[in-house]
Formats: C-alpha cells, sequence, structure tokens
C-alpha cells in the first residue's frame, strides 16, 4: 500500500464526505458575530465541529467493523436498531436536503429549472457515483475535493491579503460557548460514524491483500489530515466573516456567505460559489447514499442486489422529500435530531476510548443516562412542555445540552460499579 498517495486520497475525501453546505454558511457568520474574538469562537467551534467528528472516524478505525460494533456491546438488537435509525435520518434528511441547498443557491438564480428536473439530475449523478463503489475515494480524493479546496483557499486568501480591518463589533457575549453550540447544530458527530464505516469499507475493497493494521493506520493520518484540513478552513472562513462584523443590518448566512464571495471574486463570485456549494451539497449526498447502501448489504451479504436497491430507493426518497424545500426538511428534522445526536456523540466518546475505561457495564449505563436525560430536549421539541421545569434545573439547559452532565455523572456511577464489581 502506498501510504503517502493513499493517505492523502483518503484524508480529501473524508474532508469532503464532512463539508457539506451547511458547514459552508455556518463559520463566516460566527465571525461575524464574534469580530474581534474570532480565534475564541473558532476554538470553541473546534471542539464539537472538527473534534468530536474527526474522533468519530478515529474510533471507527480503532474497531475496524461497521457502525453494528459502536453500540454492540449495550446489545446487538438496541445496536441494530440504532443503526437502523441512524441511516433513515441520513437517507431522509441530510440527503433531501443537499438537492433542495443545492436548487436554492446554484440552480434557481441561473437556470428555468424545476426543483423537480434539478433533483432529478442532482441524484442521478449521485446514483451513478455511489453505484461506482471501487472508485468512490478517487472520484472525492482526487478529483472533487481538490477543486473543492481550491474555490475555498481561493476565497479566504484574497479576503485575507486584502488587508480590510476586522471591526471591534462584537454580536455576542459568551463567544466560546457560542462556537461549540453553534458547532454541536451541524450534527456532524452522525456523519462521523457514517463516513468511519464508509472509509473502512471503501479500504477493504480497495486494498483488499492489506492487514488490518495497515488499514487503521492509513484511517488515523487520513482523519488526522481531514482534521487539520477542516480547521484550516472553518478558521478562514470565520475570520473572513469578522471582516464584516461592523454590517449595520445583520445579513442572513447565506448573504454573509454571498457577500463573501462578490467581495474576493468580483461579479463573477455569484457563479463560483454556486459551483461550491454544488460541490459541497454532492460529495455529501454521496457519502450518505453510499454509507446506507453499505450498512444493509452487509447485514445480508450473500444478497449482491441489496446495495444497488439501496442506492437506488434511497435516491429515489431524496427526489420525492427534496420537493418540500430546506425550511420544511430542518423543521421536520429537529425532533428526530434532538433524541439522536446526544446517544451518537456519547457512543463516540466511549469507542474512542481505551477498553478499560468502557466496559460492557460502562456503556450500558452511560447509554442509559444519555437516553433519559435526552428525553425531555425531544419533548420540548415537539411542543409537549410536561418536564420543561425539570429540564430547567440540569445544567447547561439554557444551551440545548441538558443531557451532558448528567452523563457524565452516569459514566462515573458505571465506572464505580464496575470497580467494585471486580474481585479483590
Amino acid at each position: 500500500m502506498r501510504f503517502n498517495k493513499e493517505v492523502l486520497v483518503t484524508g480529501f475525501a473524508i474532508f469532503s464526505l464532512f463539508f457539506g453546505a451547511g458547514n459552508l454558511i455556518l463559520p463566516p457568520y460566527l465571525g461575524y458575530l464574534s469580530g474581534t474574538h474570532w480565534l475564541l469562537v473558532t476554538l470553541g467551534f473546534f471542539i464539537s465541529a472538527v473534534f468530536i467528528p474527526i474522533l468519530g472516524v478515529i474510533a471507527h478505525a480503532r474497531l475496524q467493523g461497521t457502525m453494528l460494533d459502536f453500540a454492540t456491546k449495550i446489545h446487538p438488537v438496541f445496536s441494530t436498531v440504532f443503526c437502523i435509525l441512524v441511516y433513515l435520518v441520513s437517507v431522509t434528511l441530510p440527503g433531501p436536503r443537499t438537492a433542495s441547498v443545492t436548487y436554492e443557491m446554484a440552480i434557481e438564480p441561473y437556470f428555468e429549472i424545476n426543483s423537480l428536473t434539478s433533483s432529478a439530475i442532482y441524484f442521478g449523478l449521485v446514483l451513478l457515483s455511489a453505484l461506482n463503489r471501487s472508485k468512490l475515494l478517487d472520484l472525492l480524493g482526487k478529483y472533487l475535493t481538490p477543486l473543492l479546496l481550491l474555490i475555498l483557499v481561493t476565497i479566504i486568501a484574497i479576503l485575507c491579503l486584502a488587508e480590510i480591518p476586522i471591526a471591534n463589533d462584537k454580536h455576542i457575549t459568551n463567544v466560546v460557548s457560542t462556537g461549540i453550540l453553534e458547532g454541536y447544530q451541524t450534527y456532524d458527530a452522525i456523519g462521523a460514524i457514517v463516513i468511519g464505516a464508509l472509509a473502512i469499507i471503501s479500504l477493504k475493497i480497495k486494498f483488499k491483500g492489506s492487514s488490518v493494521t495497515e488499514k487503521r493506520k492509513v484511517l488515523f493520518k487520513a482523519a488526522f489530515i481531514a482534521g487539520i484540513g477542516l480547521l484550516l478552513i472553518y478558521t478562514g472562513l470565520i475570520y473572513a466573516g469578522s471582516l464584516f462584523s461592523n454590517l449595520t443590518e445583520e445579513p442572513s448566512r447565506t448573504d454573509l456567505l454571498t457577500l463573501l464571495s462578490y467581495e474576493s471574486l468580483g461579479s463573477s463570485g455569484n457563479i463560483v460559489l454556486s459551483i461550491l456549494v454544488a460541490l459541497a451539497c454532492f460529495t455529501t449526498a454521496v457519502g450518505v447514499v453510499t454509507g446506507t447502501a453499505d450498512f444493509f448489504q452487509g447485514l445480508n451479504r450473500s444478497n449482491k442486489t441489496i446495495y444497488p436497491l439501496t442506492v437506488t430507493l434511497a435516491c429515489i426518497a431524496g427526489i420525492i422529500i427534496g420537493q418540500t424545500g430546506v425550511s420544511y426538511i430542518i423543521t421536520i428534522g429537529v425532533p428526530i435530531l434532538a433524541f439522536i445526536y446526544p446517544l451518537v456523540i456519547t457512543l463516540i466518546l466511549l469507542n474512542a476510548l481505551p477498553e478499560r475505561y468502557a466496559s460492557t457495564l460502562v456503556f450500558r449505563v452511560t447509554v442509559l443516562g444519555c437516553i433519559l436525560f435526552s428525553i425531555p430536549e425531544f419533548l420540548q421539541s415537539i411542543n409537549i412542555e410536561t418536564l420543561t421545569p425539570l429540564q430547567q434545573l440540569l445544567p447547561l439547559s439554557d444551551y440545548g445540552v441538558a443531557w451532558f452532565i448528567p452523563t457524565i455523572v452516569f459514566y462515573a456511577l458505571g465506572s464505580v460499579a464496575q470497580l467494585a464489581m471486580k474481585p479483590s
């Protein structure tokens, strides 16, 4: 295995799978909000939008299995239900949303094409890419990601070299926590466990003769490259947004991104931005569809029709759901994500720990605590306020992460119980 080349290609592929349109739109807005404190907001954003997602890929590299292995210590049935739920959420929410964002930002302003036609063409290309499974890493890592990075680096470099003074305005008070929470809202931890599984299967297909240790090393290094790439791009975008923190009227996220592209590339900026958005969305959609098909194929390896059938159904679902529009998809997704996302983060952190700190008992107790204290947030997201008074008593409830401290407490209880059960 040629480590240097393949590590770079795999790292680029992981970067592009993470970097969707939301990851493009959010950082400049954080820069606008933080002004001269842009470095602090970058630190917060790094913790939740880079460190935890990349940790998810690293946890996959350690396990060298499928996503079923992420929760198998709790119970095989729980693990299967959890995985099916994650993949169904991925294919019915983020996947269709990428088509909607592409249409609204990159197609509708320039072409007289309706949403249905645009989505059909879009998912037709996703279908072709996903069916060409053996060359997926090369498609993403060798071709699409370099183009994506070229556009991003050009925009960031022009703005950084323009010597625009950073305004002193700051529109938020808790800068670091805002960065953490906004990164949390990207829901990239779900992407991490899907992408990690996809990367492992891709490496197994591409390098059938290589040992598990070799593949693990490649994925570790590739995850590091992807993490550095994400950090550098996010830092550049946040800094670029901070240059415009003195705008008289608060811009929307998309308006600010449009302004950055215009200020850096002039009248051609909008066209370049459209290409950038389309690329960012497309790579994410390919990852979601391929990862979902890989999982269901893995449940029945002898039936080779499952993979192409799942890819086709996922693309059809994407076309249909994509017609509802970005706002509707986000609204529908909030309650589901409010329940499942804390569980995903908890499982990532547990699987990243050494075995002696994450026994079966510790897994079960910690996940139980996470689920119990995620319920109030879930109920609130569907306008059921029964447990809201209880939720408001918990630390960090004002930030939407009331589950976090109780989950740590349950982890500590599980660890103490594990120590107590050891023979003296």
